[in-house]
C-alpha cells in the first residue's frame, strides 16, 4: 500500500479529536492496530493497545473536560509528529493526587507511526512535572 501523508495526519487528528477530546472508544478500536506498541509508556500502564486505553480512560476520568489544542503537525516517512497542549479540570485522581478542581494545561510532543490507516507505534514526551506543580504537589522551586 502506498503511504499517503495527508491520510496519516487525518488518522492522528482523529485520535486527538474523537478519542482524546471526546472519549469515543469505538474510534479508538478502529484506528489503533491490535499489535500497537507504545515505546514511551506512562508509569503503571502496559506498552500496548490496552495500556493506551487505560491511560486515555484515566485521563478522561481525572479530567472530564480533557482536550488538546494542536499547534502543529509534521510528517516524515510513516511518522506524524504533533505538538499540542492539553487542558482540563482536575476532577479525579491523577499521578497520585486527589481531585483539586484546578485547571491544568501541559505540553506534549507525540510521534505516531501510521500504517495502512492505523496507529502502530508511539513515542512521546509530556510535561507531567508541570502538571504536578500546577496541582500543588510540587513547588517550582523543589529540588529534584
Amino acid at each position: 500500500m502506498t503511504f499517503r501523508p495527508n491520510a496519516a495526519v487525518d488518522v492522528v487528528r482523529r485520535n486527538i479529536e474523537a478519542v482524546q477530546n471526546s472519549g469515543d472508544f469505538a474510534v479508538f478500536d478502529e484506528i489503533f492496530a491490535d499489535d500497537f506498541t507504545d515505546h514511551t509508556p506512562q508509569q503503571g500502564v502496559t506498552a500496548d493497545k490496552d495500556g493506551v486505553r487505560i491511560l486515555y480512560t484515566g485521563l478522561r476520568t481525572a479530567f472530564p473536560d480533557f482536550h488538546a489544542d494542536i499547534h502543529w503537525q509534521t510528517v516524515e516517512d510513516d511518522k506524524v509528529t504533533t505538538f499540542k497542549t492539553y487542558h482540563g479540570t482536575h476532577r479525579g485522581e491523577f499521578l497520585g493526587v486527589a481531585a483539586t478542581g484546578k485547571r491544568i494545561h501541559f505540553d506534549t510532543l507525540d510521534v505516531f507511526r501510521v500504517r495502512d490507516g492505523r496507529l502502530t507505534d508511539h513515542w512521546g514526551i509530556a510535561d507531567l512535572l508541570g502538571v504536578l506543580i500546577q496541582l500543588g504537589r510540587l513547588s517550582a522551586n523543589t529540588a529534584l
